[in-house]
Formats: C-alpha cells, sequence, structure tokens
C-alpha cells in the first residue's frame, strides 16, 4: 500500500501496505518496542479487513466497531485469558493515528476510529502486578545473592529499575557514553517516551552495582551498556525473566506475573509513600500527565494519607495543644 499522487495534490494509497505503515512511523518519535507493536496492530487490522473482502480506506466506525468486539472475544494465547479492554484500546488508539496520517495524506476523507465505540479503561487502574517496598528488598537481596558469570550485569540492571524506576526500553537502551556525571552527581542520560531526551541521577547502591558490572564487562569501551557474552545488546525479554527468575528465588508469590514494569510501579509508591511530592515523581518518571503517575501509586487510596489528618493536626499546633 503506497502513497501516490492523485488530482489536485490529493494522494491515493495503493500497493503495499508496508510502504505506508513505515512512513507513518517515521513521521513519529516512537520507541522500536512501540514501533513493533503499531506494525503489528495495523497489519492485524490490514488482515481483518482483508478477510472480509474490506477495502481499510472504505471502512467505517462501524467496521471499526465490529473489529473492536472480535479483539475483545480473542484469547491471548499467552496469558489463555481474553483480551483485556487495555489492550484493545491501546491497538485501537495505533491504528486511530494510523487514519491520521492517511487524512492529513488526504488518502482517507476522515478517520473511522474516531466515531467507533472504544472500551472503556480507567485512568485510576493499572493491570501491572505491583511490588510492595519489602518485595522490592528481597528481590535485590536475591539479585545480590545471584551468581554466575552474568550477576554482577544482573545486579546493576535490577539495581536501576529499582532505584530509578526505569521503563524496560529505556535500560535496555542505554550506551556506556550514557553513564556520565553533573553539578556533583552520577547520572545516565536516555531517550524516554515521545523522543524526549532526559536523564536521571544514579543513587549509591545503583552507582556501586554499575561500577561492578563494567569493570568485567565483556565488550569495548564504547557501545550497548548491557550486553551478553558475545556482546551484543540485552534485550528486553530477557529481563523480563530476570526479574521473575529473581522474585521466584525470593519467594515473592505470583512471580510468573511480575514484569520489570512492577518495579517501576513500585518506585512511584514507595515515592509518594515517603511523602516525595507527585509533581517530583511526576518528573522523575518522564510522565506528561499527573493522573497516570498517580495511577502508578498503588498506595493512593491508604486511608493513613487522607489530608484530614493533616489540617486536624495543623489546626491542633495552631490552637497550642
Amino acid at each position: 500500500m503506497s502513497v501516490v499522487p492523485r488530482q489536485a495534490g490529493v494522494v491515493a494509497v495503493g500497493g503495499g501496505a508496508e510502504q505506508v505503515t513505515e512512513a507513518w512511523l517515521a513521521n513519529r518519535r516512537l520507541s522500536e518496542h512501540t514501533r513493533v507493536a503499531y506494525r503489528r496492530d495495523v497489519a492485524g487490522w490490514l488482515g481483518w479487513c482483508a478477510g472480509r473482502e474490506l477495502d481499510p480506506l472504505r471502512a467505517s466506525f462501524l467496521d471499526v466497531n465490529a473489529y473492536a468486539r472480535e479483539l475483545e472475544s480473542r484469547v491471548d494465547p499467552r496469558s489463555g485469558r481474553r483480551l483485556s479492554a487495555a489492550t484493545v484500546a491501546r491497538k485501537l488508539s495505533g491504528l486511530s493515528s494510523w487514519y491520521d496520517f492517511l487524512v492529513k495524506l488526504r488518502a482517507v476523507a476522515a478517520n473511522p476510529v474516531g466515531g467507533a465505540d472504544r472500551p472503556y479503561v480507567s485512568r485510576d487502574h493499572s493491570a501491572t502486578v505491583g511490588l510492595s517496598a519489602e518485595q522490592v528488598d528481597a528481590l535485590l537481596a536475591a539479585a545480590q545473592a545471584d551468581e554466575g558469570p552474568a550477576a554482577l550485569r544482573h545486579r546493576a540492571m535490577v539495581a536501576l529499575l529499582a532505584d530509578l524506576g526505569l521503563r524496560v526500553g529505556e535500560l535496555v537502551g542505554l550506551d556506556v557514553g550514557d553513564v556520565g556525571a553533573e553539578r556533583g552527581h552520577r547520572t545516565v542520560r536516555f531517550v524516554g517516551k515521545g523522543g524526549r531526551a532526559r536523564r536521571r541521577v544514579l543513587t549509591a547502591a545503583a552507582g556501586a552495582a554499575l561500577d561492578a558490572y563494567l569493570g568485567v564487562r565483556p565488550a569495548g569501551a564504547d557501545g550497548p551498556l548491557f550486553v551478553t557474552a558475545s556482546g551484543a545488546r540485552v534485550d528486553r525479554h530477557a529481563v523480563f525473566r530476570l526479574v521473575r527468575r529473581l522474585a521466584r528465588d525470593a519467594g515473592i508469590a505470583g512471580w510468573q506475573r511480575l514484569s520489570p514494569h512492577s518495579l517501576r510501579h513500585a518506585f512511584a509508591t514507595s515515592a509518594r509513600a515517603e511523602g516525595v511530592a507527585l509533581e517530583d515523581v511526576q518528573d522523575a518518571m518522564g510522565h506528561a500527565d499527573p493522573r497516570t503517575t498517580r495511577r502508578y501509586d498503588r498506595d493512593r487510596h491508604n486511608l493513613d494519607r487522607d489530608p484530614a489528618y493533616t489540617l486536624a493536626a495543623a489546626r491542633v499546633r495552631r490552637a497550642g495543644f
């Protein structure tokens, strides 16, 4: 499906779908993981259309609704459960962006996903399995007790996930040159979600774990920070397996459902529980919307944090009691 000129500056879509999708992705600042997901989501829609001899350029919101309802009835082969509302909504969101691109190219008059009935996804809920601060401590202890040629690498990766709350893509995307110092702080620089350049400080523990790993890192002086024995960049799947194995070793219940993102959730929850301001946690996590940060805070409904207690204590102080 290629984009070709038509009359009066209007464009049509025909040929290879891959060309249109790649042009759309090249027009956006996305991580490689997101690009892979978007390619898969658009390919799924085009396959669905082909199976019904439906021209995707003539699809209406009714067709998108039918596709969404079919997605909601599908079973994820990995989990054995139906696709969640969040997963369906994400697929439709990517598809909507694809059609927005076609609208700008004047290949279609309107975005059919815009009028579709998308599943409701609460902004106050996340399906990620979280960890308590004590469970994070136990997981870090398991990493410390880990043995083998990759043990130091494992400790450094888990320390960065736990102490900085990095996304797994941010972690595996780090290069040696991203580690540095700034105004007395040891730092790491990386490209966050949305293509935004970001920097974070290294805690003493994370810095020590990273230094120990760099002392035995098998590759050259530059290139990927976390590498395999052959010098290849560690991929996100290896980090998923590592987190689950260490959680199992630490005796954490439900270790099979944990992910590197569980540590990111724990970072937000623990930071808020320790009194870190919401805007500071938001900045650290790279969230554009504070509501996203609040969703990561698993302890936000704790009655101990009700501001009524703070106001009452202040009233007592004013009264001189």
